[in-house]
This record gives structure tokens, C-alpha cells and sequence, in this order.
């Protein structure tokens, strides 16, 4: 019995020994990704600064857990995940300021965990620079401390193929399954749809090669996001075929439709492309996009020769699927879209970039680093050019918005209240009012629900200037605010 209990006590200790150097380099390989996502972090609250107002999405999703503002109407695409998200904050404070921060230092740490989830799959230097580059991007800048899905689904869609790569690579570990399933959830929770499409790969691999547990556990965190918005479809949508046809009606009928130039177009800092017409952007602003897939496939290469060209191809085939909705199946674009692709790309196209400025020996190629690292120093700027563009017109925009709303105010147009017509939603968000359509996307109330409506609240339309407002309007008083012709229902 005693030798017994010594040579557990001997191997304990070996394990202990074993362990103790390995904790130590995975210490040491975190420290740079932490650094990475605080500077992220810090970026967001320096270059969006959180005073910026609270944009149309934005709206939509933070007033439905807010109780300082009426809830927007809720379109049939929409997910409650950032309704969910930003609650801690919002459902108690009306403070933008609070929320920007709040969120900012939640996708600082969001970026920390899905390129933790990688570790072991590429070394530490190529996550620093694949996180960089994607942290580096205007939009991932911009929309990081914004209520919108996006980016988490991007983040979702890093953490679901990590873990999926480490469990091909390590076994089915019960961290690594939880990964799986957190990440597939999140991206679910937050667009359902895009959830699919980024873990197709994943699920034909599972199933081609037999992982039924891993195959398991990725189906059940893809459900476990979906379900709110499939009981909310059957609830409120007439059941889950008519909300997928009503979502993709309200996109304008998911089909055939190339949006690659849209979607370049929409690279110069356009938040939303709907239609998308004008000039390109400068050539420096889109180059980058050019270079990505020539980049990816050097990565593709570099991981055949290396030995491990699984770790590389799936993400690649995860970010075509995740992309391929928004290249070729609608008319439109906005370039938060492709962010779960960008993400997935990142980490290829560094390796590739190591590959370009170091020999296999480990040396430095000093040309190809001074040219690469020349090359990512105009990009950088590029990016930042395009951010504070894109701050500059938002800021701008939603404080006229703000400006509208004061002046609504001073014409009697006070909460509780109704707003109809052109920029009804934010601009009854700033109100304080209540938005109703009558026709269009957001259609949630009838012409004789306005007018009794007007019987017992103030009642404003909103058109543009000169417009020819609808009938029910026609006889209201019209007021001037800015481009904008008001027309208030005569008092109860």
C-alpha cells in the first residue's frame, strides 16, 4: 500500500513537472494576444469615439430592451442576440457613451478569446498578425463598439473553427467541444442564416470523416442559437418557411445576383450600399481586397508544403461559404457583411505574410519584410483614412436626427407620440416616439390606426422636402425642419 501511494505521489509529481513549462509557454503565448485585443480596444474608443449616436440598426435592436425608448419594429432578417447583448446595459441606462464603451471592451475581449481558440493550430506570431489585420479594418474599427451582429458572428464563426481544427488535432477534449458549441450558438444567436452558412464546411467534414460527437455537438450549439428566432417565427411570422420568405423578400429576393462590385463600392466607408451606384472608392482604399485572395491561396500552399494544409483549408472554405450569400445572391451590399469571411481569412493570409519575410531556417528575407511591411503600413493608413471618414458622416447624420427631434419638440411633438414617413424609426428613437409604416419594410400599422392614434397623441409625418405626402397627411399643418417637410396632426 505504501508503494502504491508513492507511485502515484511520482507520477503526480511528473505530471506537475511536465505541466509546469508547458503552462508557462501557453502564459507567455497569450501575453501578445491580450495586448493585441487592449489595443483594439483602446482604438475603437479613440477613432469612434463613444459620443457617436446611436445609428438605424442600432436603434432597432437597443430599443427592444430599453425602457426609455419605444421598441422599434422588429423585421422578419432580424435576431434578438444584440437585443440580448447590449441588455446588461441598455435596459438601464440611457447613456450611448456607457453602451459604446461597454461594447468596445466586450469585443476587445471577445477578439482575445477566438484567437486563444487557435492556439496550438499556428504559431503565436501568426495569430498576433492574422488578429491585427482583422482588427485593423475600418469596419471591424467601426462597427466594434456598435450594436450590430456582425462582428459576432465573425467572432463565433473564429471560435467554432478553432476548436472544430483542435479537436481533428487533439481529440474530442471537453474545453475544445464546449468552444465548438459556444461559437456555433453565438453566430446563430446572433444571424441565424449566416451561422449556416459559415459551419457547412464543418458539418459535411464532421460528417464525411465520421466525427459524430464533434458533428453532435456543433448541430446542438447551431440550434441552441436559432431557437428564440424560430419560436419567434412560428409566433409571430406565421411559421419558419414564411419568415425565411418574408427575410429574404425584405432583401429583395435572395437569388442570382452578383454584389462584388457592390461590395467594393461599399469599401470607401458606405455603410450601406441600397441602391449602390457612384464612383469606386480610390484604388489604394481596395487594393487590399485584391490582394486577399491571391494571399489565401499563397497560405494554401505554404500549409501543403508544411504538412498541414487541413488547418489552412478549412477556414478557407468556411469564409467562401460565409461569403458567398453576399457576393452572389443579393442586390445589395454593406461591407460588415463579409466579416465572418475577413475573420476566417486573416489568420491564412499571415501565415502567408511570415512565409514572404522569413526562410524556413527562421532568417529574415529583408527585402520581401521591408516591401511587406511598406506595404502594410499604406494599408493601415488606408483603413484609418476610411474610419475617421466614416465617423465623420455618421456623427453627422445622427445629429441631425437629434436636431429633428428638438425641433419636433419645441412643436408640441413630445412623448408619448407617433412618427410616421421618411427616417421614421431613428428619428422617433431620438423623439421618443413611437414609429409606424403604413406600406414597405417596416409596415406595423393601418391609416385608421394613425388617425385614432392622432385622437389621443401627438402625431407628426416626415417627408422630404417638396414631397407629396399621403393622403391621411395632406390637410396637417407643414413646418420646415431642415430638408425636412413635417406635417402635425391638429391636437386631440
Amino acid at each position: 500500500m505504501p508503494d502504491g501511494a508513492n507511485a502515484i505521489l511520482v507520477r503526480r509529481r511528473r505530471r506537475e513537472q511536465a505541466a509546469g513549462p508547458r503552462a508557462t509557454r501557453m502564459a507567455r503565448g497569450s501575453r501578445p494576444l491580450a495586448v493585441l485585443a487592449a489595443v483594439f480596444t483602446l482604438a475603437q474608443l479613440v477613432l469612434v469615439r463613444p459620443v457617436l449616436g446611436l445609428g438605424w440598426d442600432e436603434i432597432v435592436y437597443v430599443s427592444q430592451v430599453t425602457s426609455h425608448h419605444p421598441a422599434a419594429f422588429f423585421s422578419a432578417p432580424r435576431s434578438r442576440g444584440v437585443s440580448l447583448l447590449v441588455a446588461p446595459v441598455a435596459s438601464w441606462s440611457s447613456s450611448v457613451p456607457l453602451l459604446r464603451v461597454y461594447l468596445a471592451l466586450l469585443s476587445g475581449l471577445a477578439l482575445y478569446l477566438a484567437l486563444r481558440s487557435w492556439r496550438g493550430l499556428f504559431p503565436t506570431r501568426v495569430l498576433v498578425v492574422g488578429g491585427a489585420l482583422f482588427a485593423s479594418l475600418w469596419l471591424t474599427l467601426f462597427y466594434g463598439p456598435q450594436a450590430m451582429p456582425n462582428y459576432w458572428v465573425a467572432i463565433g464563426a473564429l471560435i467554432s473553427v478553432g476548436c472544430f481544427l483542435r479537436a481533428r488535432a487533439e481529440g474530442s477534449a471537453r474545453a475544445v467541444l464546449w468552444g465548438i458549441a459556444a461559437g456555433a450558438a453565438l453566430m446563430a444567436w446572433m444571424r441565424p442564416t449566416d451561422a449556416v452558412y459559415v459551419a457547412v464546411p464543418l458539418l459535411v467534414l464532421a460528417l464525411v470523416r465520421r466525427h459524430w460527437r464533434v458533428l453532435l455537438v456543433l448541430a446542438a450549439g447551431l440550434a441552441a442559437g436559432a431557437v428564440p428566432w424560430v419560436i419567434e417565427a412560428y409566433a409571430g411570422h406565421g411559421g419558419l418557411g414564411e419568415r425565411l420568405a418574408e427575410a429574404s423578400r425584405i432583401q429583395g429576393g435572395l437569388g442570382w445576383q452578383i454584389a462584388v462590385d457592390d461590395q467594393l463600392r461599399s469599401l470607401g466607408g458606405r455603410a450601406l450600399c441600397r441602391p449602390c451606384t457612384g464612383p469606386m472608392p480610390n484604388p489604394l482604399v481596395t487594393l487590399w481586397w485584391f490582394a486577399l485572395p491571391v494571399l489565401a491561396g499563397l497560405g494554401l500552399v505554404v500549409a501543403a508544403r508544411a504538412g498541414r494544409l487541413g488547418r489552412t483549408l478549412v477556414p478557407l472554405a468556411c469564409a467562401a461559404t460565409a461569403a458567398l450569400p453576399y457576393l452572389f445572391m443579393i442586390g445589395y451590399a454593406a461591407p460588415r457583411f463579409l466579416q465572418p469571411a475577413y475573420a476566417l481569412l486573416a489568420i491564412p493570409v499571415a501565415d502567408a505574410l511570415w512565409h514572404l519575410v522569413r526562410r524556413p531556417g527562421g532568417a529574415w528575407r529583408p527585402m520581401a519584410a521591408t516591401l511587406v511591411a511598406l506595404c502594410l503600413a499604406g494599408h493601415l493608413a488606408a483603413q484609418l483614412a476610411v474610419v475617421h471618414g466614416a465617423v465623420s458622416r455618421n456623427t453627422e447624420s445622427r445629429r441631425d436626427w437629434d436636431r429633428t427631434a428638438d425641433a419636433l419638440h419645441r412643436l408640441g411633438v413630445r412623448p408619448p407620440c407617433l412618427l410616421t414617413g421618411h427616417e421614421a424609426i431613428p428619428i422617433g428613437y431620438y423623439t421618443g416616439c413611437s414609429s409606424g409604416a403604413t406600406s414597405g419594410n417596416n409596415e406595423n400599422i393601418t391609416v385608421a390606426g394613425i388617425l385614432r392614434t392622432a385622437d389621443r397623441l401627438p402625431v407628426a409625418h416626415l417627408a422630404p422636402a417638396g414631397a407629396t405626402p399621403p393622403r391621411y397627411a395632406r390637410s396637417w399643418p407643414v413646418h420646415r425642419i431642415s430638408d425636412l417637410d413635417v406635417r402635425v396632426a391638429p391636437g386631440p
